[in-house]
């Protein structure tokens, strides 16, 4: 799955996400935040070739609970899952290789 450009409405469940196979990488954000603009040409270097992995963007924010499932205290956050188990994180990205170090090798 290519790099999403949209947020995903409404937010998938804990138990939705865990079921999900393979590889999810689950960025937690909103639109007006300028760390989360500023990650997505990173976010989207790392993860645009990367046909292996699903990326699923999740708006957060007060009342959201799955960022608080997840214990997402500043955004961005992705959040990396295999098989419903996570395997990696990185908050706030400097770098594509930032990102990438937390993604399992490619397939």
């Amino acid at each position: 799955m290519p790099f999403a450009t949209a947020f995903t409405d409404p937010a998938p469940s804990p138990e939705d996400l865990a079921d999900l196979p393979g590889t999810v990488a689950v960025e937690f954000g909103v639109d007006w935040c300028p760390h989360c603009q500023g990650a997505q040409p990173l976010l989207r270097e790392a993860l645009q070739d990367r046909r292996d992995i699903t990326h699923i963007k999740i708006e957060d924010g007060p009342g959201r609970k799955l960022g608080r499932h997840f214990k997402v205290k500043l955004w961005p956050t992705l959040v990396v899952l295999r098989n419903g188990e996570e395997i990696g994180r990185v908050t706030r990205p400097q770098s594509a290789q930032e990102v990438e170090e937390q993604l399992p090798v490619g397939i």
